[in-house]
């Protein structure tokens, strides 16, 4: 049976996850913060929903993606700097 993970770049670092899973997961998954803010603090997803904004994140090129809105695809390229 083939492996149901799906591999993705988040900071240049191969992270594999589930199917199902939402960006905002697999950047948690690969380090202890999302982004750092325009003041220098260490963000993170807090809503989960979309709302606050604090998940953004650089999916394939396209900057300010919420990505707790998001579910990984395979061979994504995320960057949270």
């Amino acid at each position: 049976m083939p492996d149901p993970s799906i591999s993705l770049l988040v900071n240049g670092a191969s992270v594999s996850v589930t199917p199902g899973t939402t960006v905002a997961a697999a950047i948690l998954m690969s380090g202890p913060r999302a982004r750092i803010s325009v003041t220098g603090e260490p963000r993170a997803p807090l809503c989960g929903m979309g709302i606050c904004f604090e998940c953004r994140a650089t999916i394939n090129g396209f900057a300010h993606r919420r990505s707790c809105q998001v579910l990984c695809e395979p061979g994504m390229d995320v960057r949270t700097a």
